[in-house]
């Protein structure tokens, strides 16, 4: 027996993370960096056909200062990895960032010393985007996804119990090959 079931039918209740997760969630504004290819997609998602209004990302920024989204699309070089870095320190938290594309993601076929092996050496990366180039639908995806995390994401002190905890998670999960930790050979 809670509380709800003694409040008139018609009355709304949340708590206030749930309403400040939608809230951001919904006000979501990127700042594109398209570096390569998939810079074209990119485009192309926020064109009719696609429609990144719908998700109220209409606004791309032309300043950091004002979005909360980088979106990386394309190889980055070791020249641009700076101010790849410059831009994302200018950005107010909280902030993501959605690597898209392979080039992006992990160099691609670009092994050499001029591109970077993946932009989550300069920058945290919350979701990584496959493909080459990603379709518009992949990255659609990818939004959608992101919109799930930030709404989910908790507040103040509650923030930094639940990054905490995901970290002993990882810290305790298991190696992926079973002869690496006994030391024998299969």
């Amino acid at each position: 027996m809670g509380l709800e079931e003694k409040l008139p039918s018609g009355v709304l209740l949340a708590s206030v993370e749930k309403l400040a997760g939608y809230a951001r969630k919904s006000s979501v504004w990127p700042a594109t960096f398209g570096l390569a290819c998939c810079a074209i997609e990119l485009m192309q998602t926020g064109g009719a056909r696609h429609d990144l209004a719908r998700f109220g990302m209409e606004r791309a920024s032309n300043t950091p200062r004002q979005a909360d989204l980088m979106i990386v699309a394309g190889r980055v070089s070791q020249k641009m990895a700076p101010v790849l870095r410059q831009i994302y320190d200018q950005m107010a938290e909280p902030k993501w960032v959605i690597s898209m594309g392979v080039c992006a993601s992990s160099g691609g076929m670009f092994n050499n010393y001029a591109i970077v092996q993946g932009v989550d050496h300069i920058v945290p990366v919350d979701i990584y985007l496959p493909g080459c180039p990603p379709r518009p639908e992949m990255l659609l995806d990818a939004i959608v996804k992101l919109h799930d995390k930030i709404q989910n994401m908790k507040l103040g002190v509650n923030r930094e119990r639940q990054v905490t905890e995901l970290e002993q998670a990882r810290l305790r999960r298991l190696p992926l090959v079973s002869g690496l930790q006994s030391g024998g050979h299969e």
